[in-house]
Parts: C-alpha cells; structure tokens; sequence
C-alpha cells in the first residue's frame, strides 16, 4: 500500500487503493460518506481573481506558500483605471471602502466592491475578493478569501483559503499552527495526508457557514454548503451539505424540493 492509500479505521474498509486521495469520514450512524477535497471539490474558480494560482494544484493548501510572489506578479497587472496602489505591494479597487483605521501590509489585494473596517488588521500575502467584507477588529495572514466572503466581526483567519460567499461569524478563528510545532496533516477517523506545512488553518469550500465563536483547528476542511454551529470545535474534514453540531454530531442537510 502506498503513501496516499487511505484507510478508515472506524469501518475498517481497506479497499481504497486508488482512490485518488478521497477521505472517509464516518457519520454518527455507523455509515461512510466519501469526502473529496481535492480544489475542484471545494472551490468554484470562476468566483476569484486568483484562479491562475491553483493551476496544476490538487489541494487548496499547496497554493499558500506561493500566494506572496503570486501576489506581487498579479498586482504588477492590474489596471491602473481599476486600482490604486497605496503602499508596497498594495493594491486596493477604486470601487473598496477602507475605513481610515484599517492597517494593510502588503503584498495584498483587495477586489472590487470589498469592504474593510474599522481597526481591521491585514498582515500581508492577502486577497481579498470582490464584494467580500472583512470586519473591525478582524486579522488576516496568508490567506484567500473568494468573492462575497464575510469574516465581518472579531475573526483570525490565518494561512487558509475560504471559498465563494462562505462566513464565518463572531469572534470565529482559524488555528494555523499545531502546538508543538510540527507538520500538519489532514485527516478524517484515522485516514490522513501529509501537508508538509507547519502552519495551514481552514480550507472553507463554498457557501460554508461558521456560527459564532468556533475554533476551526489545523488542517481541517469543510465541504461545499456545511453549517458549522456556534461554539464548535472543528478537527478533521467536514463533508460537504452536512450540519456539524459537535465533534462526532454530524448529520447531512436535507433536500427540500
């Protein structure tokens, strides 16, 4: 068995030569969902100015260490008609609000129609995508946030990549780095993939709601259209169209039609 061969311990399936890294994640009814979280599965494309950057990338993640000089080489493209350069490596759209408090550090850019507020705190190797909000008192580091994104109140998001129109609410933070230090890997019940980064918060795919409060720690990854409740602790890969109400009190969304 190779390296990317995946196992679930908790149903101890072991046919998964193949599989292309998709990761079993068992539900509380004894049950497997297959989770796939390569970038295709998460993350609609068409819905950031950063596209070109997960060219040739299967997981979002491995995009994070690029993201600076990626930044550097885009902002160097932009209109002049369409952006201002502010600072080093700054470009801010001519249609963002920035409130006069807001630090921003560049390499960054900030799209069209976004909105930064109050005492926000922009640390550089940042995009911020069009009509996304990024709130008071909020801090980002290394990170992409796709169009319509809202992290509006009191966030930390820290090398970690939220998709299309997710949210996460008040007082919410990724956890980028592992206590000791080590390499971070993703995992689901006992299948896991070996990152080699030692820091590397969320990957939120699309439409993703995080309630209020919620510690998403290393490495973990909540698919497409997942409802996280407030005061979560988020380990591991979250499936997609699923309500996480706390570790091991998962259930899928149902279909109304």
């Amino acid at each position: 068995m190779s390296n990317n061969d995946m196992i679930c311990l908790t149903c101890s399936l072991q046919d998964l030569w193949n599989t292309d890294m998709i990761v079993m994640v068992c539900l509380r009814d004894e049950r497997c969902v297959m989770t796939k979280i390569k970038v295709e599965d998460l993350l609609n494309l068409k819905e950031t100015i950063a596209a070109s950057l997960f060219t040739g990338v299967t997981y979002p993640w491995e995009v994070l260490s690029k993201l600076s000089n990626y930044i550097i080489e885009l902002g160097q493209t932009l209109a002049e008609g369409d952006y201002d350069q502010v600072g080093q490596d700054v470009w801010v759209s001519k249609s963002a609000t920035i409130a006069p408090t807001a630090s921003i550090t560049g390499p960054t850019i900030i799209g069209h129609h976004a909105e930064v507020r109050h005492c926000a705190y922009i640390r550089g190797s940042v995009i911020v995508g069009e009509s996304a909000i990024v709130g008071n008192s909020t801090e980002l580091k290394n990170v992409v946030l796709f169009n319509r994104v809202q992290v509006p109140h009191f966030n930390y998001v820290g090398d970690s990549i939220l998709g299309y129109q997710s949210h996460i609410g008040a007082g919410g933070i990724t956890s980028n780095q592992k206590s000791d230090k080590s390499a971070i890997l993703v995992q689901a019940d006992g299948a896991r993939l070996e990152t080699g980064l030692t820091k590397l918060g969320t990957i939120l795919g699309d439409h993703v709601e995080v309630g209020s409060n919620s510690v998403l720690n290393p490495g973990s990854v909540v698919g497409r259209g997942t409802t996280v409740y407030p005061l979560s602790m988020v380990r591991g890969v979250i499936p997609a169209q699923s309500i996480y109400k706390k570790q091991g009190d998962l259930v899928e969304k149902s279909v109304r039609g």
